[in-house]
């Protein structure tokens, strides 16, 4: 029988190699998505085919987003180290599977869609239950560092697949899918074998079916509509306006009311929404919703930023933009790892409001910061800022976990993280689709002049140059993700074919398309960074009204132990650990 002090670094080690592998595979496909497309003889910007692009892109988080509460609330109930290893299981089985895949043509492209959302179900189980192991695992005075190591894996692996993926699809798309079974395998074993239940199982609980139902129904039809919002429709740049979309969010919102409704009323229910008299919990929750929403969509702005305007100018192709806007993303990364540790360590001390709350401000000076930059910016001070945000994420990200997982009691550890997962994760999407909602906008007014201001004097025919310039933006910006030319894409070949090879040249180059897009681009860039900003306020504003310090198991073991173990730990800030903060206890709630 292993030692409590050995098993905790287990727990660690095993759920940071869960979080690294899910959020690896989470954005490796971003940058491996042209290798892919070419591979299967897809045309990923055809009107026909644009759905394919949008669910390998997105499909991965809808299904995780959907499923982490009903994993979570399950876990609670058959054992959440159990679910883990189920999740590993099915994540490392999906990942087989993908790599197996051969042939061409829309088949197989829903092939990997669907192979895809299976990964999906198996890096819900992770995500779901990863934080309520290492809360189980680790002692109070540890969490806060364990749950810093963890999330620096989660945020590391974002940006390490973004690399991976530039390199691994040069040699074969396969490889996209096939460099995460031996990990997965190697996770799938040491999890069954070493991993142990330490938490309390609820038994004898039943699962609300109608709650499950609602929910992941809505959840599932309101991301559907925000995802097709992203496409045009009729003479619109984005699908707003869709009569299907505006039903999707109708439909979506009416289910989520009746789930709300659901939970109040039946007995054993799946969301536990009495965790929200919880001051700590739904401060937290609250919180962490705004700052997902402040910067979820803005990282994607931020790669198409660097793969439409800033790479191509500094002499890069379109084809290594997406591998290099991963490496030029470094400094983000770096900022989180240095601050994600540190901070959770810190907050096992003091107390997660100050270090919450500072590292959001700091995350919404960077954005203004950004908002001062041109188009084509000197890298220092981007990196610099981005390292600024890392630090400012990574500040806020560990405490504020710590804070939510420690005022929720033992026996549903499992729901909140389900919970807070959920929370985050629909804000990123919400926020994908509002940000890149703003930025289209914006090209969409401005852009069609500078077309037909740049396209004059080429040659073009008049009806080719007023045909492209009305073309909806969001076609040439997914080319730039992609990694094609925008202006090969736009264009038609036929047009391109009957023009001299200089006049070809120039429309291809990679400073002609950046020089028409730049100015536009950064307009409605600078919307959405102002907006993140005060995003990251109110959620900084948020995040001190989560009051005092508390810690529910210790307090609800021997309250009379937690105000001794205050007074020895004289280092924390707010007074030590004190009843939940939930009634008139909180409105006297002191800072830490």
């Amino acid at each position: 029988m292993l030692k409590r002090v050995d098993y905790k670094w287990i727990a660690l080690s095993n759920t940071t190699l869960g979080a690294l592998m899910a959020t690896i595979n989470a954005s490796i496909i971003l940058i491996a998505l042209p290798a892919i497309f070419r591979g299967i003889g897809v045309n990923p910007l055809a009107p026909a085919e644009v759905g394919y692009l949008l669910w390998m892109l997105l499909g991965f988080m809808v299904v995780t987003a959907v499923f982490l509460v009903t994993f979570g609330r399950i876990s609670d109930m058959f054992g959440r180290v159990r679910l883990y290893n189920v999740g590993f299981a099915v994540f490392t089985l999906g990942s087989i599977l993908l790599s197996l895949v051969n042939g061409t043509g829309n088949g197989v492209a829903m092939q990997l869609i669907l192979l895809r959302l299976v990964q999906g179900v198996g890096a819900g189980f992770l995500f779901a239950n990863s934080s309520a192991i290492l809360t189980d695992a680790f002692p109070p005075s540890e969490r806060g560092m364990a749950l810093g190591v963890n999330q620096i894996a989660a945020i590391g692996g974002s940006l390490i697949g973004l690399i991976l993926g530039g390199v691994l699809s040069a040699i074969d798309w396969h490889w996209v899918f096939l460099v995460s079974v031996p990990f997965g395998l190697f996770g799938t074993v040491w999890a069954y074998l070493m991993l142990r239940e330490t938490g309390q199982i609820q038994k004898g609980q039943h699962i609300d079916v109608a709650g499950n139902a609602t929910f992941a129904l809505g959840l599932t039809v309101l991301l559907l509509g925000i995802t097709y919002a992203l496409l045009p429709y009729g003479s619109s740049p984005m699908g707003w306006s869709n009569p299907l979309v505006i039903g999707a969010l109708a439909l979506g919102v009416a289910l989520l009311v009746a789930f709300v409704i659901i939970e109040l009323h039946v007995p054993q229910p799946m969301f536990r929404l009495n965790l929200f008299k919880l001051r700590p919990f739904w401060a937290g929750n609250m919180s962490g919703f705004l700052a997902a929403l402040a910067r979820g969509g803005l990282q994607f702005m931020l790669i198409i930023w660097l793969q439409g305007i800033w790479l191509p100018l500094h002499g890069y192709s379109f084809a290594e933009t997406p591998l290099w806007a991963g490496i030029y993303m470094i400094p983000m990364m770096v900022g989180f790892m240095v601050m994600g540790p540190l901070s959770g360590w810190l907050s096992d001390r003091y107390g997660a409001r100050t270090l919450s709350t500072i590292g959001l401000l700091i995350t919404g000076a960077a954005f203004v910061g950004l908002m001062q930059l041109p188009g084509n910016f000197v890298y220092l001070p981007f990196a610099v800022l981005l390292f600024i945000m890392g630090c400012g994420m990574g500040m806020f990200s560990a405490p504020n976990s710590a804070s939510i997982m420690n005022s929720v009691p033992p026996g549903h550890r499992g729901a909140a993280s389900g919970m807070t997962a959920t929370i985050q994760n629909s804000a990123s999407m919400f926020s994908m689709g509002v940000f890149f909602t703003i930025v289209v906008v914006g090209l969409a007014g401005n852009l069609p002049a500078a077309i037909s201001h740049g396209l004059a004097g080429t040659g073009l025919p008049g009806a080719t140059i007023r045909g492209v310039a009305t073309l909806p933006p969001t076609a040439a910006l997914f080319a730039a993700f992609l990694g094609y030319n925008p202006m090969a894409t736009l264009l038609p070949h036929s047009v391109l074919a009957s023009l001299s090879s200089s006049v070809q040249a120039h429309l291809l180059s990679t400073t002609f398309f950046p020089g028409l897009i730049a100015a536009p681009f950064m307009k409605g860039l600078g919307d959405a960074f102002l907006i993140s900003a005060v995003m990251a306020a109110i959620a900084a504003l948020a995040s001190v009204m989560r009051g005092q310090r508390y810690i529910h198991d210790l307090h609800a073991a021997a309250p009379q132990a937690a105000v001794a173990v205050a007074g020895i730990r004289s280092g924390y800030g707010d007074g030590g650990i004190l009843a939940a903060p939930s009634a008139k206890g909180a409105d006297s709630a002191q800072s830490d």
